[in-house]
């Protein structure tokens, strides 16, 4: 099976497992620990905002063609979103399983979250092939200034390149 397939195959039970949680969030839920679920609530959120930031962002600036999916790139976008991780949609698949898992708390829902959370990273790792088949050097460098997933890394350093920007400018 080639790699495409594999991983789409991973990502589709990932995804279905994911969906199971769901469903079972609805009957099966236990009171917790409160700060777990607040935690849950958090991942969710941002969850949501790594999913669809980069469907606005893609589509203002990567030179897609009008009518064609936001993944139809013909530019490498390496501002807003993708200034600070390279995969934010990815980054989604281990951050939601375990949010469910937080929401919920009960075991049953946390059961399926573990193969959902290792499929999910397991569905990431080809990632970065594809950007260097499609864009070649230039995906090269920005593999080195953008971290692939790590979020708090990607956000420091966005952080520090803003702010030794604006120093520089005011100097």
């Amino acid at each position: 099976m080639d790699r495409r397939k594999t991983s789409f195959l991973v990502s589709l039970i990932a995804g279905l497992l994911m969906v199971g949680q769901i469903v079972l969030l609805f009957f099966f839920s236990v009171p917790g620990i409160p700060v777990l679920r607040i935690l849950g609530h958090c991942l969710w959120a941002l969850c949501c905002l790594l999913g669809v930031l980069p469907i606005v962002t893609l589509k203002l600036y990567g030179g897609v063609h009008k009518g064609e999916s936001y993944m139809k790139t013909t530019r490498l976008v390496t501002r807003g979103i993708f200034g600070i991780v390279r995969h934010p949609q990815f980054l989604c698949m281990p951050l939601i399983p375990t949010a469910l898992a937080l929401l919920s708390q009960h075991w049953i829902v946390i059961a399926l979250g573990v193969p959902a959370f290792i499929l999910g990273i397991a569905s990431i790792v080809g990632a970065d092939r594809d950007g260097i088949e499609k864009f070649g050097d230039e995906y090269r460098t920005y593999m080195k200034e953008v971290p692939g997933f790590n979020l708090p890394l990607g956000l420091w350093r966005f952080l520090k390149n803003r702010i030794g920007r604006a120093t520089r400018r005011g100097a």
